[in-house]
């Protein structure tokens, strides 16, 4: 599939993301917003979809297992044509089928995911069924840090690399924050990279919104000779592009009123706070 060079201009998928917030009266724009530019350059440069169809079986997978911030996910799946105007606008209403976590019910959402450390298991069992199938089809995981306390996740990371599972790569989202705080105060991480390439990942670090160096990052890991997981931490910001949400912790649980909102929607335009 060829898109525009366009294509997911990261302004816009924000504004649908407050859009979506403020028309359903929900959370979790913070964590939506830290992801914005790593689905960005997923959706237009790497991810396959033969015929624009999200359940095509020759598909590859993206599973947000940081199910939370499916919002920027919507987002992108608005820009494909996969959901209309209308399923945005009634975001998290009574009968949407939009909820405020993945659900696999709605094509193109590998997983029902919010129960988090799950899903990067689940994206290892979709990797494995590739890779006997012999298929090449890709998995990613896009995981938060705050997951990452979450033993099921390295339970999965050392299957993953026993198994040899070259088309499998995880994405942290290191924004430094979960819910209840930071993640140096809750349970500290030390070097992410580090501690993957322990469990027999290739693993690289870059800025995770810097759009080039996330594309550079997986082109370059999947042009590797190595038969070990893929494992891209990218350091990003809580609330990227709103400054009175960026680092600002109460954006994970707080909703927009009419003048938060009007705030919000200038700054991602390129306006003032």
């Amino acid at each position: 599939m060829s898109l525009p060079t366009k294509a997911f201009d990261t302004s816009v998928l924000r504004k649908k993301v407050l859009d979506m917030a403020y028309a359903g009266s929900t959370v979790h724009i913070g964590c939506a917003f830290s992801i914005i530019e790593l689905l960005a350059v997923l959706y237009r440069n790497h991810l396959r979809y033969p015929g624009n169809n999200p359940v095509d079986p020759g598909r590859d997978y993206l599973v947000l297992s940081k199910g939370h911030g499916v919002m920027a996910q919507y987002a992108c799946m608005h820009e494909l044509g996969w959901l209309k105007d209308e399923a945005l606008s009634r975001y998290f209403s009574d009968g949407s089928d939009l909820k405020g976590l993945s659900d696999s019910r709605i094509p193109g959402l590998e997983v029902t995911s919010g129960s988090l450390g799950h899903g990067f298991s689940v994206g290892v069992g979709l990797a494995t069924g590739a890779e006997l199938r012999g298929t090449g089809q890709k998995t990613y995981a896009l995981v938060g840090d705050g997951e990452l306390n979450e033993g099921p996740i390295w339970e999965g990371a050392l299957f993953a690399a026993h198994h040899e599972l070259k088309d499998f790569m995880v994405i942290v989202d290191e924004n430094g924050f979960q819910a209840m705080g930071s993640t140096q105060e809750v349970l500290k991480l030390g070097s992410i990279q580090s501690k993957f390439e322990s469990f027999g990942f290739e693993a690289v670090t870059i800025d995770g919104h810097d759009e080039t160096a996330i594309d550079c990052a997986i082109t370059d890991l999947w042009k590797s000779d190595s038969r070990s997981p893929k494992a891209v931490i990218a350091k990003t910001v809580k609330g990227k592009g709103v400054p009175f949400m960026e680092h600002n912790n109460i954006w994970h649980y707080t909703r927009l009123n009419a003048e938060t909102y009007a705030q919000a929607a200038s700054a991602v335009a390129g306006g003032e706070q």
